[in-house]
């Protein structure tokens, strides 16, 4: 097996994991999953979050737009997708008018990358059903590492917190310096073009057929427990309800939405 499929290997099993040890814990008192619970993710990649809905014996779809993650995808589950226990599907979800509704929608580490979220949460209500239920799971722009810098070929700004907060052209120029190559600089860029806020999120699901029913501030990640041995930990309450600061120290954010009766 090659060093990248390797590497794409490990992130499916960090995925995996995390999913099954907190985002179905953080829902199941809502959703008993099953063989008659249909799921859908969007932003799938090679569908590590997924696994778990299989093992359950749910209806599971992955979405994605990269061709190379549904490669892979279809590569890890190779004879689940063979006796149909799972179908991926690379399309961009704006053109995907042919999928059915679900009863679970989720999104874990992909909302802080999609353009336009207001349109993406408008649009995204036709693909549940009426008692169906919405999961997003994202970083706030702000927080230490909230640019993907841990991406970075520099090992300094791999390590660095905070910095990506600079002004656009400063932050570019730091990245420049340090040898970044230019893709992976535009890439970056876009982040800080994409990334959200706590508040932001808020006003978009006010403006939007969705309520909030539950939610968790993270001071460590769950992620982080598979990633660097870290115990996930909660935000202590009263530093969660501080608006824009809280965006500096909560490492990820959970939320699970329903349409609006």
């Amino acid at each position: 097996m090659q060093k990248r499929h390797k590497d794409r290997f490990s992130y499916f099993q960090e995925q995996v994991i995390t999913t099954k040890k907190h985002v179905i814990p953080f829902v199941s008192e809502y959703i008993d999953f099953g063989e008659n619970t249909s799921v859908l993710e969007i932003g799938c990649g090679e569908g590590g979050n997924l696994k778990p809905f299989v093992e359950l014996k749910c209806k599971v779809v992955g979405i994605d737009m990269n061709a190379n993650k549904i490669k892979n995808a279809n590569v890890f589950f190779e004879q689940d997708v063979k006796e149909n226990n799972i179908q991926f599907i690379q399309k961009d979800i704006y053109d995907a008018d042919d999928l059915d509704q679900f009863d679970f929608i989720f999104l874990r580490d992909v909302l802080e990358h999609i353009h336009n979220q207001e349109r993406f949460i408008n649009y995204v209500v036709k693909f549940l059903k009426p008692n169906g239920f919405l999961f997003l799971g994202f970083p706030p722009f702000q927080n230490p590492f909230g640019g993907h810098q841990q991406i970075c070929k520099s090992k300094v700004l791999a390590l660095t917190p905070y910095y990506h907060n600079l002004p656009t052209g400063l932050y570019r120029r730091i990245l420049k310096w340090f040898g970044e190559s230019d893709y992976q600089i535009e890439n970056l860029i876009e982040v800080k073009q994409t990334g959200i806020t706590i508040e932001r999120f808020y006003k978009i699901v006010g403006n939007s057929p969705f309520e909030i029913i539950k939610q968790t501030f993270y001071l460590i990640n769950p992620n982080y427990q598979i990633k660097f041995g870290l115990k996930p930990r909660v935000i202590w309450k009263p530093l969660s309800k501080i608006p824009y600061l809280r965006n500096y120290i909560i490492t990820t954010n959970y939320f699970l939405l329903k349409k609006r009766n």
